[in-house]
């Protein structure tokens, strides 16, 4: 479980965290909406000082229903932060959150980003995978159906565990062929699944370990959460830790968070609990 970051390996056999940085104005969590310099620098800094391990930067918000913006706004939004965060701390490893190609090359070329999180698993950009492959990046492989504006009206599976692992085996092997091998699978909670298969997901997140792949999850104050326990994205802290524990118990790597200080005391209690050697 190593990843390769540009030059760098990343050992993935403790978890890591990596926190989410929103440069939209329309994501679900209010919190996580950052657009003025002064607010990313301030999201970052709490963020690194805290033991973040990467930043995942999005320009999309991929929320149901999302307002869909241009490929020049997106790259724009990014750019701007981008500057920002490279300057500031330019031994951070990045992300970019897009599942646009020409996206992924502007900001592998520009600001060297090393990992591309991909929330359509190259299904919205067919040239995403040759992409990835010419970038040599590590990308981030995750489930979906339809588009953020219509995946909530792709809910119906058969066996929705099944159907997801099939989904991230058939594309793995299509990146692997291509040359990429730094490839993460994540999921997808929330993306074209209900709470109840969002939870059925969870209590078989070890069977995605048939991928031979690090497991990212993206849980954080999700719809899952706040819904079962009735309360507001901001209220959810506290699900998001119970949520974060059974991943981890279930195999996941990476934690993409927006809470970073409890997503790493949440991996620090669970390596104790399982007598994990720091």
């Amino acid at each position: 479980m190593v990843l390769k970051y540009a030059q760098k390996l990343i050992d993935l056999a403790h978890p890591k965290v990596m926190g989410i940085v929103n440069i939209t104005p329309d994501s679900f969590y209010s919190e996580s909406r950052v657009s003025s310099p002064k607010s990313i620098l301030k999201r970052v800094e709490t963020m690194v000082a805290e033991g973040v391990d990467f930043l995942d930067i999005g320009a999309y918000s991929s929320r149901p229903q999302a307002v869909d913006i241009s490929v020049q706004e997106e790259i724009k939004r990014l750019s701007e932060a981008l500057d920002l965060v490279s300057k500031h701390f330019p031994d951070m490893p990045l992300s970019v959150d897009t599942f646009r190609a020409p996206v992924a090359m502007h900001v592998v070329k520009n600001y060297g980003i090393g990992i591309i999180n991909d929330i359509s698993g190259g299904t919205l950009d067919s040239a995403m995978f040759e992409t990835i492959a010419d970038l040599d990046v590590a990308y981030i492989l995750m489930h979906i159906k339809g588009s953020p504006q219509t995946m909530q009206n792709h809910c119906e599976y058969t066996d929705v565990v099944a159907e997801v692992i099939s989904f991230l085996q058939k594309r793995v092997q299509q990146l692997h062929i291509l040359g990429v091998h730094d490839v993460l699978i994540d999921p997808g909670f929330g993306f074209a699944k209900t709470t109840k298969q969002n939870f059925e997901i969870l209590r078989n997140l070890h069977l995605f370990s048939a991928i031979q792949a690090p497991l990212l999850v993206g849980l954080s104050r999700k719809s899952m959460v706040y819904k079962t326990l009735n309360v507001s994205p901001e209220e959810a802290l506290n699900g998001t830790t119970a949520v974060h524990y059974a991943a981890l118990a279930g195999g996941a790597k990476i934690l993409r968070v927006h809470d970073v200080k409890e997503a790493k005391q949440t991996i620090a209690i669970f390596e104790a609990v399982n007598n994990v050697v720091m």
